[in-house]
């Protein structure tokens, strides 16, 4: 099992969200573990069974209730898991076993290990049919299914074009027309066939490379749910790499009993848009804040549109709500390229789908933002309130 850590902390200021409050006394009786008081029991018992799991203890709202949190560092990010403190006495297990996967995962996905079965289908696919474990044969069809709902927006061959235009070595630079031209030869789930019978992948062309960066953190969200719903633990949030999150049954430290995410201005990062309030529903979110380089005049941002080879434009970041993480995920970064008419048309034709868009101002630093399907119980906008949100966070523009 990789290394983790549990540990108490009773700061003020939490990296999740705004708390305050003292934490529960080490004598507390069995009573108060009952009621989630005695948080630090928990942690202490915990930590003397796997000596380096993350977490810590945050006080979220009120006096009576406190919140577990466990985490890991994987795939290049932090992934947290909050749990009510009290509420499953086999919930850190579990939650252990979770991070546990999210690792095997990403062993599994990664295109930065040779050893990884993505890897062996990027070297050996083109020559003929290759089988591929179950699950991950699931999610290369869903994949390839959520490219085709979004007209090519959102692309896992689309790895090669990241590299052109230097985003994967994280050193920018302009390709010619030229290069993105012969580089786009090679991108396009029109290049994968699948035999859903025999679940094997064949590459169409040579060159052609699988990447699933895009969708990843989302579907190992998802599959850890099956744990937990194995475990009988229906309360729960679940992040990966403050980008995508799973949120499940109540938030006891909340009176409605959701789990309030605080969305902040990209623009002015100190004061929070508003919150978007999940019940048994997954988010995401994408934007080029942090990731971009300056050529000249112009700015080029790290997500690109497959269609065309380069960088999309026009928005600053996009939040999608979803049934599940692997859709919030591929959806938030194909919204994202198809801008937001083509955004609106897609998500009046599926209201199960939530999007919040936010998009520049016609005047230099102001913005806009554009909400479809998102009923005022799930978004609720304090855009001008930057003490609004006592909320946990997440986002590249620090949704949180």
């Amino acid at each position: 099992m990789a290394a983790s850590r549990i540990n108490s902390n009773n700061s003020d200021s939490q990296p999740l969200g705004r708390y305050t409050g003292r934490m529960a006394s080490p004598r507390s009786h069995r009573r108060d573990f009952l009621k989630g008081k005695a948080a630090a029991q928990v942690i202490a018992h915990v930590a003397a069974q796997a000596a380096d799991s993350p977490g810590e203890f945050v006080p979220p709202i009120g006096p009576e209730h406190y919140q577990v949190k466990l985490s890991r560092r994987a795939m290049a990010c932090e992934f947290e898991i909050w749990l009510n403190a009290g509420e499953y006495p086999h919930g850190s297990t579990t939650a252990l076993e979770a991070l546990d996967l999210v690792d095997q995962i990403e062993q599994q996905l990664t295109v930065y290990r040779d050893t990884s079965e993505i890897c062996g289908l990027n070297r050996a696919a083109t020559a003929g049919p290759m089988e591929v474990e179950p699950h991950l044969f699931e999610l290369l069809a869903q994949s390839i299914e959520l490219s085709r709902l979004t007209e090519g927006a959102f692309d896992i061959t689309a790895g090669p074009l990241s590299e052109l235009w230097g985003f994967k070595r994280r050193a920018g630079r302009l390709p010619s027309a030229d290069e993105i031209t012969a580089v786009q030869a090679r991108v396009g789930v029109q290049h994968l066939a699948l035999d859903l019978e025999r679940s094997t992948i064949h590459f169409l062309r040579e060159g052609i490379e699988i990447n699933l960066g895009g969708i990843g953190k989302g579907y190992a969200l998802d599959r850890c749910t099956r744990l937990f719903d194995a475990a009988g633990i229906a309360d729960y949030l679940f992040h990966g790499g403050n980008s995508s999150l799973l949120a499940r049954g109540s938030n006891a430290s909340r009176p409605d009993g959701g789990w309030s995410i605080g969305v902040r201005n990209p623009l002015k990062p100190q004061r929070y848009l508003g919150e978007l309030i999940l019940r048994d529903r997954a988010l995401s979110t994408s934007g080029s804040g942090t990731q971009f380089f300056v050529h000249g005049d112009n700015r080029y941002g790290h997500i690109l549109d497959p269609r065309t080879g380069w960088p999309a434009e026009g928005v600053l970041s996009t939040t999608v709500v979803a049934p599940t993480a692997a859709e919030a995920e591929a959806l938030s970064t194909a919204f994202y390229v198809l801008g937001p008419e083509a955004t609106r048309t897609w998500c009046a034709e599926r209201q199960h789908i939530g999007c919040l868009m936010l998009c520049p101002g016609e005047t230099a630093g102001s913005m806009t933002w554009r909400c479809f399907n998102l009923t005022p119980d799930v978004w609720r906008s304090h855009a001008d309130d930057s003490s609004g949100c006592s909320t946990h966070g997440i986002g590249p523009f620090s949704l949180g």
